[in-house]
């Protein structure tokens, strides 16, 4: 039995060496299990392979028992403690700062271009984000960061090993949790004075609407086009200013799209969808982990020069930035009075 316990730590030990997820490690353990199992199973008392093994089953079905309610107790502490995160989150102050927000804020409020009337818009502010992948997650701990007041995050998806090379919101320890949770986690443990409202849902129609009515600015970082359109359609009839962004490989994009004031939405600019498979998913093309970074926070900007009022933003402007070759580019665009979403 010692054996198997010696290779089990020597197969954990390189899995944490090679920087293996979690999850991969225990998958290595349980084919060693197994294969003690099947040899436990297989061969006859007395066989020096057996014995070498344990030599009783009895003794790796009790082992495998303790395990699973050992790794089932630690699942259920984590959503546990996100939830207790979640309920546990003070709502945002609408009145002054505190003292400890006055020397948090200090920077923003030395700027002339924000300052403290800039800063209490921000706190007041309510900010949708659309997604916590690679472009939300560096937009939400700008967000969180600089004082947001209420920041609601949308995903229905979990926290996978792919996805630390670049969404930088999430940890090796938080894989499996919906990220969602996970994005919350990490914002109020940079500014505990904010509120995070985490919805793990995938939005239907019906849905965003009523989601984005509590919302005065929406951020897209989604990664398929129907949700893009949807959210697109549902903020041009709600007349709620989106700031949309998307990349692939080396090359970002981003714009404000915001028909209500003049500018065109996102379908003015991109009136059809690409034909399936025309444009590949960062899963099928890669995507160089800083770019998301890059991409994200400047939609993190964009929302506070929109909140704050500071600077020129990018309404009725599409910004592409190349990576590979440190270039970027500003267009102009212009509402298209055919427009389906937005009525020119």
């Amino acid at each position: 039995m010692i054996p198997v316990l010696a290779m089990a730590a020597v197969l954990w030990g390189i899995g944490a060496a090679m920087g293996a997820p979690h999850r991969a490690r225990w998958v290595m353990l349980g084919v060693l299990f197994a294969g003690v199992a099947a040899i436990q199973i297989a061969l006859p008392e007395g066989a020096p392979l057996r014995e070498a093994t344990g030599g009783d089953i009895r003794l790796w079905l009790l082992l495998a028992g303790f395990a699973a309610v050992a790794l089932t107790y630690r699942a259920l502490l984590r959503r546990v403690r996100a939830r207790a995160q979640q309920v546990t989150v003070a709502p945002a102050q609408t009145g002054t700062f505190s003292e400890a927000e006055l020397g948090r804020y200090a920077r923003h409020m030395l700027l002339r271009e924000i300052g403290g009337p800039g800063q209490k818009k921000l706190k007041q502010a309510r900010v949708l984000v659309i997604g916590a992948g690679g472009l939300g997650s560096p937009a939400l701990l700008y967000l969180a960061a600089a004082g947001v007041g209420t920041i609601g995050v949308v995903d229905d998806d979990r926290v996978d090993g792919s996805n630390l090379q670049r969404q930088v919101i999430h940890t090796d320890a938080r894989i499996g949790q919906p990220k969602a949770f996970s994005a919350l986690e990490q914002m109020v443990a940079i500014n505990p004075f904010i509120t995070v409202k985490p919805y793990i849902r995938r939005l239907d129609e019906a849905a965003a609407e009523t989601l984005f009515a509590d919302y005065d600015l929406i951020l897209d970082g989604t990664d398929n086009f129907d949700t893009r359109y949807m959210v697109n359609r549902i903020a041009a009839r709600l007349g709620k200013p989106l700031i949309s962004a998307a990349m692939t490989q080396w090359e970002g994009q981003i714009s404000l799209y915001d028909p209500a004031k003049g500018g065109p939405c996102y379908q003015c600019v991109f009136p059809e969808a690409p034909a399936p498979g025309l444009v590949p998913t960062c899963a099928e093309a890669g995507v160089a982990g800083p770019l998301p970074g890059v991409i994200g926070s400047m939609m993190a900007l964009e929302a506070v020069k929109a909140i704050t009022g500071a600077g020129e933003g990018l309404r009725g402007r599409l910004m592409i930035y190349d990576g590979l070759y440190a270039d970027a580019r500003v267009m102009t665009v212009k509402r298209r009075d055919d427009c389906p979403a937005c009525g020119g």
